[in-house]
């Protein structure tokens, strides 16, 4: 049943074997395959030279602890599996023929020649090595469509091929069978379809309410009417539960702030409705002095500081009077203090135009006095020396603008004399002075064309100044 038996040493030669004499196979191939895959191996020699049989042969290694020692080797003619009888089967295969793991055709019932033909074009046999049984259609080597059928003998080192015609009636499934093979994607998408809708009905459609009633109190207020059922899971349940009482927990705690800004919002009030009515008073009591005064100086300087108490109580009749307490509206404060300026100081025959435009801006309360004191003082000096050339009109402009960038401009005009301008350096100028340092502004003044121009811009933060609570 075979060739030759032997062991191999580690240096490739054969001492101890079936045949006398000693082989040298340290240059043969299979030997270096053998060698470097360190574990079964296969090979076939075809007899190509003369006097050689054709031959599989088949190694195994041999190793003491982990180091290898040798190959037993055998080699089995060709002739052996040729004697083999095998039974008659219904359907034969075109070529039938084992392969080592490198491609190498091993043995095979034709012809090698004719079975070079019928193995896939452009493919090495080497491809299907390492793979599990497997069947595909290819094109053999003569453009022909074949069916072929690839299993493991050894693993990782023989593997038997059969060549099938295309046609061949066992490769052709009927409806049965190709309905077995659907059955499991059948069943595999009903089960995801049953999946889905127990989902759906258990859990989804619960979080999706739970979701409603969550968005509904967080854009009115509103406590969910409807609850779940106690059929809903009991973890959707509990959400439920902890949602409504965090959702009154939330609304008490608003309530209970609203009342607290309310009542000090009402003492704010109260506050500055006291302080205005104080400086009312107090401007009263001077009222009477300045009738009692002896002199026209004494009544002039009174009647002055009567003046500037008027419009610090103007700021607080504002601030209380205003809804949201944090910010202030300039254009209507400057307007009530002009006005009450002009009902005092400007005679009702002296014939002079005043005109007045303000543009809307909020300004924080600690900005809003000293921008009112100036504009007392500014709208003052205007009254005082106003006047005009011979055959002209005395005027009096008040304009406050803003150029939306987080600047405010303020003007004062007066026609006046070039002599009445350069006696104004009193105390109104210092006071001026000091309240546009307060209001981080900067003043230009000018006298063109017998117009006197006083001029602010000074910022205006477009949010209201934080107040910190000691």
């Amino acid at each position: 049943l075979y060739a030759m038996g032997g062991f191999v040493e580690a240096d490739g030669v054969m001492r101890c074997s079936s045949v006398p004499g000693e082989t040298d196979f340290s240059n043969a191939e299979t030997f270096q395959h053998a060698v470097t895959a360190r574990a079964r191996y296969a090979d076939a020699r075809h007899g190509d030279e003369e006097g050689k049989r054709s031959s599989t042969i088949v190694t195994t290694p041999v190793f003491e602890g982990e180091t290898l020692i040798g190959l037993m080797m055998i080699s089995v003619p060709v002739a052996t599996f040729d004697e083999i009888d095998e039974p008659d089967l219904p359907l034969k295969p075109l070529a039938l023929l084992t392969f080592n793991k490198f491609g190498k055709v091993l043995t095979s019932e034709k012809a090698f020649e004719e079975v070079r033909e019928e193995v896939p074009a452009d493919v090495s046999l080497a491809a299907f090595s390492g793979k599990r049984t497997s069947v595909f259609r290819a094109i053999n080597k003569l453009g022909e469509d074949r069916a072929y059928a690839v299993l493991p003998l050894v693993p990782d080192a023989v593997y038997a091929m059969s060549v099938w015609p295309s046609d061949t009636p066992f490769l052709r499934s009927n409806i049965s069978s190709r309905l077995s093979a659907l059955l499991p994607i059948i069943m595999w998408v009903a089960s995801l379809v049953v999946a889905f809708m127990a989902l759906n009905r258990l859990a989804i459609t619960h979080i999706r309410k739970l979701g409603r009633q969550m968005r509904r109190f967080a854009f009115n207020r509103t406590l969910p009417r409807d609850t779940l059922s106690p059929s809903v899971p009991a973890e959707l349940v509990e959400m439920e539960r902890a949602f409504i009482d965090m959702a009154e927990s939330i609304m008490r705690d608003e309530a209970q702030q609203e009342d607290s800004l309310r009542e000090k919002n009402i003492l704010l009030k109260e506050v500055h409705h006291r302080v205005k009515n104080n400086l009312q008073l107090i401007s009263s009591i001077m009222n009477m002095q300045i009738r009692q005064a002896g002199s026209d100086d004494s009544r002039a300087v009174l009647q002055r500081l009567q003046e500037r108490i008027l419009s610090l109580a103007t700021v607080h009749e504002s601030l209380y009077q205003n809804d949201s307490r944090v910010r202030v509206d300039a254009s209507r404060l400057l307007h009530d203090t002009v006005n009450q300026l002009l009902k005092v100081g400007l005679q009702p025959d002296s014939n002079i135009k005043v005109t007045q435009h303000y543009d809307s801006v909020t300004l924080d309360p600690d900005d809003a006095a000293p921008l009112t004191l100036l504009v007392s003082e500014a709208v003052t000096n205007a009254l005082k020396y106003v006047s005009a050339e011979d055959g002209a009109h005395a005027s009096i402009t008040v304009n406050l603008r803003y150029d939306g960038e987080g600047h405010a401009n303020l003007t004062v005009e007066n026609t006046a004399t070039s002599k009445q301008v350069a006696s104004g350096t009193g105390l109104g100028s210092k006071l001026i002075t000091a309240f546009t340092r307060q209001l981080n502004g900067q003043d230009r003044v000018s006298h063109e064309n017998g117009i006197y121009r006083f001029e602010i811009t000074f910022p205006v933060p477009e949010k209201a100044k934080p107040v910190i609570d000691f």
